[in-house]
């Protein structure tokens, strides 16, 4: 009499964290070079378009930056700009090698971060690109979710637009419990804690800000650190170190 073969096991895929990084202000130092550049271009963009002086263009541009995430979505929703047009000239640098910072040994640090990695980005998708290309880590990520990708339609959206960003994981095949969310902007975190994503607030690439009596200060990690905020960290290298990765959710 023959063994009775015993049925093959089917392989259980097991689930792992699939990291988003913001990439201004997270990946690299944006505040040293490139938000300042950005913000003169955009300044001078409406100023021109719009025929508006120096301190209304200023005053759209960080007014519409905090009412839809970003300043493109009031001047196509209010003004009628050609966002290809405006993205383009923004976010073009000859110079953009020469501007760029990011911590020593990035594409180590990143590799040893288990899991799947996505760029979740209100920037454009060349300007994105390229600058992952200029570090070096551009083959570390699956995908660039940039904000051309986040629009559905004729209709433009940007973080944290919490519809966007369902949308942008079920395409690329994420489960919202398995996602943690390494940025910068806390309004962003806050948003999206609410959806079950896990949250990283990396701090180290904030701008200083004076303080009442005239000193300088920053945000420390650990101090007050915000409800829906996960863990608060200085620098990508203090995330990979960490004993404490929020790779469970609570």
């Amino acid at each position: 009499m023959t063994a009775q073969r015993m049925p093959r096991r089917r392989r259980v895929k097991t689930r792992g964290p699939v990291w988003l990084f913001d990439l201004d202000n997270t990946l690299h130092h944006a505040s040293h070079a490139v938000f300042p550049a950005i913000n003169r271009g955009m300044t001078q963009y409406i100023m021109d378009r719009l025929k508006v002086d120096i301190d209304e263009a200023n005053r759209l541009r960080v007014g519409y930056t905090v009412r839809y995430g970003a300043t493109l979505l009031g001047l196509v929703r209010h003004h009628g700009i050609d966002p290809a047009d405006f993205l383009r000239e923004v976010h073009t640098f000859p110079d953009l090698p020469s501007m760029l910072r990011a911590e020593r040994g990035l594409t180590r640090m990143l590799r040893a971060l288990p899991g799947r990695k996505i760029v979740l980005t209100n920037a454009p998708t060349l300007y994105a690109k390229t600058v992952l290309a200029e570090l070096g880590i551009a083959r570390l990520f699956e995908r660039v979710i940039a904000i051309e990708d986040m629009r559905r339609g004729n209709h433009w959206r940007a973080k944290p637009d919490a519809p966007m960003l369902r949308h942008a994981m079920r395409r690329a095949h994420v489960r919202m419990e398995d996602a943690i969310l390494v940025e910068d902007t806390h309004g962003h975190l806050k948003s999206y804690r609410r959806l079950g994503i896990r949250t990283v607030w990396i701090v180290g690439h904030l701008p200083m800000t004076k303080t009442s009596s005239g000193g300088i200060s920053i945000r420390k990690p650990g101090s007050g650190r915000p409800h829906y905020v996960d863990r608060t960290v200085r620098s990508l290298r203090a995330l990979t170190q960490s004993r404490r990765l929020p790779l469970h959710p609570k």
